[in-house]
C-alpha cells in the first residue's frame, strides 16, 4: 500500500538543512516502498521526517505496517555498519535479531499507542557480530491526515557505556562487601586452621564453585597437605597428602616460581596423565595461588570447579587478595599466638623469681620485634609530623638500605619515593591526613632500586588512651604480581580472540583467491594472444598472488601456517642470506653477521624462517631510514632466563639488531599485534612482526623484541635446540624424495568434484575439463555420495571445509565403499581437527592448475603428501 498522495510545492524543500541524511533520502528511489515517491509524500510525514533530520538525539521513522525506517544523521552512527542498508527497508528485516520486538512496537504504535524502555538490553548486530546494547527507548505514533495513526516515531539513547559502568561499580562494591564481610567473620580467630575454615566456607560459596581448599608444602618442595576445604554439595572433599609433580610439569613451574596456576578445562590443556590426576579427585578447572617466602614455596590456596570453567579477571583478583589477607591475618593470629605464649611464660617464670622479670621483659621485646621485622608486609613508626622512627627488614630491602640510614629522615622525602615525585606528593599529602586522624588508603607504583613495583597502600594514627594521635603507622603489600598476572590473563584471552579471527578471515579469503587464480589462468590459455590484454590478465594474477601472500602471513600470526620443519644450522642459513639481504636492502645498508660457533640445531622452516629473517632486515631498515648498521647473531641460552614464558632448556637465540629510532613502551607492547604499524599509508601491512612471531611460537619458541628511543631495537628468535644432524644444503637445489610427476595425465579420468563454494567448484570443474578429464560436480557431501552410487570415478577432489558433513568425515564414508579409491583433500587450514587426521592426500587452497595436475598425477601413482 503506498501511503503518500500527490502533494504540491517543492517535493524536497523540507529536506533541505537535514544534514548528511537529508541529502540520501532526497537521492534515495522511494518508489520501491510503499510511502512512493517524495511528491506523494503527506505533509504529516514530510513534516515529522523534516523534524528528526535537524535533531541532534538518534530518532528512527517507521511507516506505514511495514515500518519502512526514515532517520537522521545521529541514529545511522548509532546504527554502525547497518547504515546506510537500513534506510528504506522495513524494520523487522533491517533489524532481524530483534524483529520480535520490533512487531510488538509496530503493533502498539499503529494502534495509537505509546512504549517507554529504560536501559532497555537488546542484542544487536552492527559491526559484525552480535553484542549487548542497553537503550532508552521511547515510541510515539504518528497521526496522519486522516486522523489515524500512519507511523511511529522512536528516540533511541544508547546507554550502554553508562550501564557497563554501573554494572562494574556494583561489581567492585560486592567484592569490597565480601572482603569486609570476611574480614568480620574471621576477626575474632586465634586458631590458623579456623581462620582458614570460615576463609574456603564463605569464598566458595561467595564464588560458586565446587571446592575451596588450602595446603601446607612439605620440606622437598614436591609433596603437599591439604589440611583443610570446602566442598559444595555433590562435590569431593579432596583432603590428603598429594605430591606436586603428579598435576603436571605447568603446575610445578608457575607454583614455584610464584604464578598462579589457572587452568580452564585440565582435559583439554594438560597432557592425559595429569588430566587425570585433577579427574581422580573431581577437578575439571582450578585457580591455585602460591605462597613463596624466601625463594620457597611454603603454602597454597586454590578454587577448583568440577566441570569446565573460563575463570575470570574478577575470579582471579578476588581470590588473590583473599589469599593475601588470608595469609596476612594467619601470620598476625601465629604471631599473636607467640606473643601469648611469650607472655604466659613470663607470668610463670615472675611466679617463680622475681628477679628474672627484667629478662622474660626483654625476650617478649625480643619476639616482638621478631614478628615485625619477619612480617611480608612493609611496616614503619613515624612522628606525628612524618619523621622516621622505625621500618622493618621487608621495607628496608626494598631500597637496599639499613636501619641507620633513615631514621630521622622526612618519611615523604626518603628513598622509597625519591625516584616517584607524584607519589611523594600523595604521602606527603596523606601524612597530613593521618595526623588529624584519618586512617589513609591508596595505590602507588614505585621506582625501586631493584624496578618498578606496586603496592597497596595505608597510613592510620596511633592513638593513646586520651584518644590523641601520638605517631603514624604507615604499611604497604605489594601486589605487582597480582597485578601482572591479572594482565597476562586478559593478553592471552585477546591474542587468543584476534588469532582465531585472523585464521578463520584468511581461510575464507583464500576461497576467494583459489576462484580469482583459476579463473585468471584458464583466461590467460583461452583469450587471443594480445600483449596488452595478457598485461591486464598478468597484473590481475599477480595482485591475486599478493593476496595469497598475505593470508600466509594472516595464517602465521594465528598459528595455523603449513610448516615444513627441518634441522636447520643456523649460522649456515644467515650466512647462506649474506647475498640476499645485500640485494633486498641496498648498498647503504651493512650487515655485520656475528654467531657463536659450534651452535646446536634448530627444528624450523627454513623457507619459513628465511621470509622472518629478511622481514626483519626489512623493518630494521625502514627504522633506519635506508641507511646503518645491521647486526645479526644467534648464540645459545636457556629457556629459564625468560622466567616462566619458555620451558628451561637449551635454545638457540637468533638476533637483529638496528641503530634506528627505536619503539616507546606503548609502541613496543602493540608490535606484534597484526595490522598494526607505524608506517605510513601503503608501506605496511602490519603482519610483518604478527607473523614472525606465529613462526616462533608455532615452532615451539617466541619472539622477544627490546627498544629504547633514540638508541634502536633488537629481536630475538628464541628456538628450541635439538640434536645436530647433517641435512641439504640451502643455497642448492633440494630435491623432493618421490615419484617424478607428469604435468600431463596420459587418460582421460572421470573425476568427481565437491566443494559448497559454487565459485571455487565451478573453477575446479573447468580447470579438470581443461586438462581434458570428465568432471561431474557436487555442491555437498550428501550430494557426492548419491553421485559417487550413481557412477564410477577414478578419483574424488573434496573441500575439507563443508556444512553438515565435512570433506574428512566424506573421505572416511567414501573409503568404507571403495578403499582403494585415490582422493584428494583441499583446505585452506594448514591444520585439520584431531578427528580429522586421515591418510588423504592434502591439496592447499589457493591452488593453481599447475598444483592440480601435480596432484592428480601423484594421486595415480599412490603418492600420498600435502602440496602447496
Amino acid at each position: 500500500m503506498v501511503i503518500g498522495t500527490q502533494n504540491a510545492g517543492s517535493a524536497e524543500a523540507f529536506l533541505a538543512g537535514g544534514g548528511v541524511l537529508g541529502a540520501i533520502i532526497a537521492g534515495f528511489d522511494w518508489s520501491r516502498t510503499p510511502l512512493g515517491p517524495i511528491v506523494f509524500w503527506p505533509t504529516s510525514i514530510k513534516t515529522t521526517v523534516g523534524l528528526i533530520l535537524r535533531s541532534p538525539v538518534p530518532i528512527v521513522t517507521l511507516w506505514g505496517e511495514a515500518g519502512i525506517m526514515i532517520y537522521n544523521d545521529a541514529y545511522s552512527e548509532f546504527a554502525g555498519g547497518r547504515h546506510p542498508e537500513l534506510l528504506g527497508s522495513e524494520v523487522r528485516k533491517g533489524w532481524p535479531e530483534v524483529a520480535d520486538f520490533n512487531d510488538n512496537v509496530m503493533k502498539v504504535g499503529l494502534s495509537g499507542g505509546t512504549l517507554s524502555y529504560q536501559d532497555q538490553e537488546l542484542a544487536l548486530q552492527r559491526r559484525g557480530v552480535l553484542e549487548p546494547v542497553w537503550m532508552n527507548l521511547d515510541y510515539s505514533p504518528v497521526i496522519g491526515e486522516g486522523g489515524k495513526p500512519i507511523g511511529i516515531i522512536a528516540i533511541v539513547v544508547e546507554t550502554t557505556e553508562r550501564v557497563k559502568m554501573e554494572r562494574q561499580l556494583r561489581a567492585n562494591e560486592a567484592r569490597l562487601k565480601f572482603l569486609d564481610q570476611l574480614s568480620k567473620a574471621t576477626a575474632a580467630e586465634r586458631d590458623a586452621d579456623a581462620v582458614m575454615k570460615v576463609t574456603t566456607r564463605m569464598t566458595g560459596e561467595h564464588l560458586g564453585v565446587s571446592n575451596c581448599a588450602y595446603a601446607d608444602m612439605d620440606e622437598d618442595q614436591d609433596g603437599f597437605t591439604i589440611r583443610g576445604d570446602w566442598a559444595a554439595p555433590g562435590a569431593m572433599h579432596i583432603l590428603g597428602h598429594y605430591s606436586l609433580a603428579d598435576f603436571g610439569k605447568r603446575a610445578v613451574n608457575d607454583l614455584h616460581a610464584g604464578r598462579p596456576l589457572i587452568i580452564n578445562d585440565n582435559l583439554r590443556e594438560l597432557a592425559p596423565e595429569e588430566a587425570a590426576t585433577f579427574q581422580s579427585i573431581g577437578i575439571s578447572s582450578t585457580i591455585c595461588m602460591p605462597l613463596v617466602k624466601e625463594g620457597r614455596l611454603t603454602a597454597l590456596m586454590a578454587i577448583h570447579h568440577k566441570d569446565p570453567h573460563v575463570w575470570t579477571a574478577d575470579e582471579l583478583a578476588l581470590l588473590a587478595e583473599v589469599t593475601e589477607r588470608s595469609w596476612a591475618h594467619i601470620e598476625r593470629v601465629r604471631a599473636e599466638a607467640e606473643t601469648l605464649r611469650a607472655e604466659q611464660e613470663y607470668r610463670q617464670k615472675l611466679a617463680r623469681e622475681v628477679a628474672d622479670r627484667t629478662a622474660d621483659f626483654q625476650q617478649s621485646e625480643k619476639n616482638l620485634r621478631t614478628v615485625f621485622e619477619t612480617s611480608y608486609l612493609n611496616q614503619g613508626l613515624l612522628t606525628v609530623d612524618g619523621m622516621i622512627v622505625y621500618v622493618n627488614a621487608t621495607s628496608l630491602a626494598a631500597i637496599d638500605r639499613r636501619l641507620e640510614d633513615v631514621v630521622g629522615m622526612d618519611y615523604a622525602d626518603s628513598p622509597w619515593f625519591e625516584n616517584s615525585p607524584g607519589v611523594r606528593d600523595k604521602v606527603r599529602d596523606g601524612i597530613a591526613r593521618a595526623a588529624a586522624g584519618e586512617h589513609v588508603q591508596m595505590s602507588m607504583a614505585l621506582d625501586l632500586p631493584k624496578g618498578r613495583r606496586l603496592y597497596e597502600f595505608s597510613m592510620r594514627p596511633a592513638l593513646d588512651e586520651a584518644g590523641n594521635v601520638v605517631a603514624l603507622v604507615p604499611e604497604s603489600v605489594e601486589i605487582t604480581a597480582r597485578v601482572r598476572a591479572e594482565e597476562a590473563l586478559q593478553q592471552a584471552i585477546k591474542l587468543e580472540a584476534i588469532g582465531n579471527l585472523t585464521g578463520g578471515i584468511a581461510h575464507d579469503f583464500n576461497n576467494l583467491l583459489m576462484a580469482v587464480l583459476g579463473s585468471l589462468e584458464l583466461l590467460r590459455k583461452r583469450m587471443p594472444a594480445d600483449p596488452a590484454l595478457l598485461r591486464l590478465v598478468d597484473n590481475a594474477s599477480e595482485g591475486a598472488r599478493r593476496g595469497k601472500s598475505l593470508t600466509e602471513r594472516m595464517l602465521a600470526f594465528a598459528r595455523k601456517q603449513d610448516l615444513k620443519p627441518e634441522r636447520v644450522d643456523l649460522g649456515e642459513l644467515i650466512g647462506g642470506m649474506a647475498d640476499l639481504m645485500a640485494r633486498a636492502l641496498g648498498p647503504t645498508i651493512s650487515v655485520n653477521i656475528e654467531t657463536d660457533r659450534n651452535l646446536p640445531a634448530v627444528e624450523i622452516d627454513p623457507n619459513q624462517l628465511e621470509a622472518a629473517i629478511l622481514n626483519l632486515a626489512v623493518n630494521a631498515r625502514d627504522a633506519m631510514n635506508g641507511e646503518g648498521p645491521i647486526v645479526i647473531g644467534a648464540r645459545r641460552a636457556n629457556g629459564g632466563e625468560l622466567q616462566g614464558r619458555l620451558k628451561p632448556g637449551p635454545y638457540v637465540v637468533l638476533t637483529m639488531s638496528d641503530a634506528g629510532a627505536g619503539m616507546d613502551d606503548a609502541t613496543l607492547r602493540r608490535a606484534t599485534e597484526p595490522f598494526f604499524t607505524t608506517k605510513g599509508i601503503g608501506k605496511g601491512t602490519g603482519l610483518g612482526l604478527s607473523m614472525v612471531h606465529g613462526l616462533a611460537e608455532q615452532s615451539g619458541g617466541t619472539l622477544i623484541l627490546h627498544s629504547t628511543v633514540g638508541v634502536g631495537t633488537t629481536a630475538e628468535i628464541w628456538l628450541p635446540a635439538v640434536a645436530a644432524a647433517p641435512r641439504a644444503s640451502l643455497t642448492g637445489d633440494v630435491q623432493q624424495p618421490g615419484l617424478p610427476v607428469p604435468m600431463e595425465m596420459a587418460s582421460r579420468l572421470n573425476i568427481l568434484a565437491v566443494d559448497d563454494d559454487p565459485l571455487v567448484l565451478m573453477n575446479t570443474v573447468e580447470m579438470l575439463e581443461d586438462m581434458g578429464h570428465a568432471v561431474v560436480g557436487a555442491s555437498s557431501a550428501r550430494q557426492a555420495l548419491e553421485q559417487f552410487k550413481s557412477a564410477t570415478f577414478d578419483l574424488i577432489i573434496t573441500d575439507h571445509a563443508m556444512p553438515h558433513t565435512t570433506g574428512a568425515q566424506l573421505v572416511k564414508e567414501l573409503r568404507t565403499l571403495r578403499p582403494d579409491l585415490p582422493i584428494i583433500l583441499a583446505t585452506g587450514y594448514a591444520e585439520l581437527p584431531a578427528e580429522a587426521e586421515i591418510d588423504v592426500m592434502r591439496l592447499r587452497k589457493p591452488y593453481s592448475q599447475a598444483d592440480l595436475v601435480e596432484a592428480v598425477a601423484r594421486s595415480r601413482f599412490g603418492v600420498a603428501s600435502s602440496l602447496v
